[in-house]
Parts: C-alpha cells; structure tokens; sequence
C-alpha cells in the first residue's frame, strides 16, 4: 500500500490566539541603552527525587504516559495493595448488575478468620454467621482495609475465594495488567501472587476513570461501624489536600507500599511506590513523586475527537472527499517547556477508494516528541462513504487510469 505523510501543525490557532492575547494585555519595557535584552531560558527539567522503593512508577492520568520510573516491570508482593484489584472487580460486577450495593452478605468462618489472621491485622471487626451490607463491606475494605472486608466481598461476589481470584486475573488480563496473578482477595502471602508497579498503576487509572463513585470512597478520613472508628491508613488525606487516594499496604516480604493519586487543577497523577523501608518513606516517596510530576510535566490536548483533521480525496464515492478524524481526543504528557518539540504527521493511502464506514480506521495520526516517538493514533472516517452510481464510478476509473494509479 503506497503512503504519504503529511505534517500537521499542533494547536496552531490556538498558539496563535494566545500569542495576540499575550501582546495585547503586555507592553513590553522600553530598551536600556548598551544593556541586551533577556532571553527567555527553558525551564530546566532535573531527574526525578530519589525514592525510597524497591520499585515505583509515576504516571500521568489523562494519558496514561509512564513520566518517570525504577524497575516498573519487576515482579513484587502487593500485599493489601491487592485490595485495589478486589475494589475495581466488585465495583465492575456491581455496574453490570449482578451484585448490589443493598445486597446482605453472610459473613462466613473463613472471612471472619481473616479479621483476625489478616497480613497485617487489618480487620472490620465483623462477626461470624452476621449479615452485613455489602456498602459497609466496600467502605470497610477501601479505608480501613479489612481483609475479612474483602474475604466476603469475594465470596458475596463469586461464591468463593478461589473463583474470585480466576476473576480478578480475568478482568486483569482486560486490563493489560501482564504482569500480575492473583490467588487471594486481600493480599495475604501465597505462592505466585504478584503484580508490578507498572501494573497497578494502569489499575489505579482505570478504576478512577471506570468507577469514580466508588474510587472516591478511598478519600474518606474514617469509617465507622458497629460503633467501631478507624482511619484509613493513607496518611498523605492529612498532609496534602489534593490527594484523594487510593490505598495502602505492608507485609515483612512486600516491605511498606501505597498506591497514591492527587489532582490538582485539571491535571492528575498517579505515584506507584512498592517496598519503602516505613510507613513513613513510602508516604515521603509518593508524595514527592506527585510533586515531581505536578511541578515539571503538563499536558497538551492535541487534537479534539470528531473534527476532521485532513479531507483526502475519495474515489469512487458519492461524495468526492472523506474526512478524517481521531475518536478520542489526542492528549499528551510533555516535560515543561517541551511543547515546541512535538511533532505530527499522518500515514494515509495515497488512493482512497469507496465505500467506507463511519470509524472504519483509514490510517495513522504519528506524534512525536524530539523524533522519538510518543503515540500512534487511528485515523478514523468520519462519516459513512458510500458508493457513489454508476457513472460516478465509472468516471472516476477512467480518472485513476489518467492519474497512473492502476485501479480501475
């Protein structure tokens, strides 16, 4: 298949509005005799922080771009970070309506033992042969991290532990997540249960997008039931507003480990820490990785889904053009100062020839950063391209045969 490339300019009315907008509300200094004008310096973007972690992983939300991190792909023991995953499967099974936040669930031995036995003695406190509601049990998991919380939620959820765990690497392997297993709802220590930071990362930021009722449950300060309070375990709620979640753990073999996201202003980051030393520096981590993050990375919006970024000519068609958009908006997490270094272009048949339907993928919009590659994006028609008669078609045969393509 013969290609071209075209270059597409990023942004450019809006770079331009807002470069009239900046001279317009600006008077510049008027010049000091024999003294050069200052030049505007790109910020300098340093290294990330030094993070106290086996591995860890920091990660735009909106794009889902990796903007720094050590060892993301090495398999670790997620200990009750493996709550996350339990979260994100029974909130799924409660939006396709085979459980209800209403449902009653029977607490039985084996949950109520876990209160007891758990990895690190979380626990709701709930009684054996009790009936609780499966709400309670969310909340009891998610901030106080009980794991008889999450034992019974598996069971309520898919009639045991073990067929709970199938589903959770079912709905993990959807998720791209390729380097996680899981055999248990609550992060107790067994043999070949792992995931990465990598890993629970893209969890963490398909739960927020999925199910963002149930995710701002992690930023609760405090649950109480059956006259029972505890805090959530998630010191940074307390040491920075603008952290909302998600989720804590520890175990003498996974070390300290939190799961941590914040947004500020539009823009949001996820901070993966595995294996800190205490509780104290996996807090101290998360944290300044999200600052990190916040301080010297911005996104862009490229491109807005369902406007037509070039019209190529179409053959054959009723039509004589075929408008060519991306289906979701084109973001981009960029170092600051950065922007200018972006590039796009697309990859698109030289000879279009009908019929196509409306977000059949006709070619591929290229991002780039600096010349190395940041995104491929489908382009998608954006409207349906029927035939066009019969001496439309045939006119333009006799066309193609002109223009040298060799269709007829």
């Amino acid at each position: 298949m013969n290609l071209f490339r075209r270059s597409l300019p990023i942004l450019a009315v809006a770079t331009l509005a807002f470069a009239v907008g900046a001279i317009a509300q600006q008077t510049p200094p008027k010049p000091t005799p024999n003294v050069p004008a200052p030049v505007a310096v790109p910020t300098p973007v340093p290294p990330p922080p030094d993070v106290d972690a086996k591995s860890w992983v920091l990660m735009d939300y909106a794009t889902g771009q990796i903007l720094a991190s050590k060892d993301p792909d090495v398999r670790v023991v997620p200990a009750s970070i493996t709550k996350v995953m339990t979260d994100y499967v029974v909130s799924a099974e409660i939006a396709s309506g085979k459980i209800h936040l209403t449902d009653q669930v029977m607490i039985s031995e084996h949950a109520w033992r876990a209160g007891g036995a758990g990895t690190d003695g979380s626990t709701s406190f709930l009684k054996l042969n009790s009936q609780v509601d499966l709400k309670d049990l969310l909340y009891g998991m998610i901030i106080q991290s009980g794991n008889d919380s999450a034992i019974a939620l598996a069971e309520h959820t898919a009639g045991s532990e073990d067929t709970f765990a199938n589903l959770m690497n079912a709905y993990a392997k959807q998720l791209g997540m390729v380097n996680s297993h899981f055999v248990n709802a609550s992060g107790y220590p067994a043999d070949n249960h792992f995931t990465t930071a990598h890993d629970v990362a893209i969890l963490t930021r398909a739960l927020i997008h999925d199910y963002p009722d149930d995710y701002a449950i992690s930023a609760i300060k405090e649950f109480e039931w059956n006259g029972i309070k505890q805090g959530n375990r998630n010191t940074l709620l307390w040491r920075d507003p603008t952290v909302d979640g998600v989720k804590t753990g520890h175990t003498a073999e996974a070390g300290f480990c939190l799961d941590a996201s914040a947004k500020r202003g539009d823009q949001r980051m996820i901070a993966i820490v595995m294996g800190s030393s205490s509780e104290k520096a996996r807090a101290d981590s998360a944290i300044a990785l999200l600052n990190y993050g916040f301080r010297f990375f911005e996104t862009h919006k490229l491109y807005e889904a369902s406007k037509a970024l070039t019209s190529p000519r179409l053959w054959k068609g009723e039509d004589n053009q075929l408008p060519l958009g991306v289906a979701e908006d084109v973001l981009v997490t960029v170092k600051t100062g950065d922007y200018d270094k972006l590039k796009a272009t697309m990859d698109i048949p030289s000879t279009l020839i009908a019929p196509y339907k409306k977000g059949q993928q006709v070619g591929t919009l290229h991002v780039t950063e600096d010349g190395q590659p940041i995104e491929d994006v489908p382009l998608i028609a954006l409207n349906d391209a029927p035939q066009g008669g019969f001496f439309k078609r045939l006119w333009d045969s006799i066309l193609l045969w002109f223009h040298g393509s060799g269709k007829k």
